[in-house]
């Protein structure tokens, strides 16, 4: 994993980093930006599906993580003490922290087996 703080983004921003952050994101199987804007979370995010074509997850809890959200391809809301902004922005609720690895593990198996029946149901229908 990795984490950065806004002041090290601000860096790479600024100083056309982009690709060897890039490369260092490449060996890593999260990103953790802490102590940064909500412009530069939306960025990282941005910059992430732009150039590494990746799926991009976002999980915010606050009014300043809704523009990362709204940037990622799945945006996950964490209804808490800093407000509800997040949870209406995003794809998906949970109400804490911990309801992630069911979230993730079973309704996203979930999600994918009901996606796989409708497009073979589609199919058959169309033909």
């Amino acid at each position: 994993g990795l984490v950065i703080d806004g002041r090290t983004l601000n860096i790479i921003f600024q100083g056309g980093l982009e690709e060897k952050f890039l490369e260092l994101t490449q060996h890593c199987r999260s990103v953790l930006c802490c102590r940064s804007t909500p412009l530069q979370k939306s960025m990282v995010v941005k910059l992430i599906r732009r150039q590494l074509k990746a799926m991009t997850l976002s999980i915010g809890d606050g009014a300043n993580d809704v523009s990362m959200i709204q940037a990622a391809d799945v945006g996950i809301g964490i209804s808490g003490q800093e407000g509800m902004q997040a949870v209406m922005a995003s794809d998906f609720a949970i109400s804490r922290f911990k309801h992630l690895k069911k979230l993730l593990l079973v309704h996203g198996h979930w999600c994918y087996a009901r996606l796989a029946k409708m497009v073979i149901y589609f199919f058959y229908k169309n033909m």
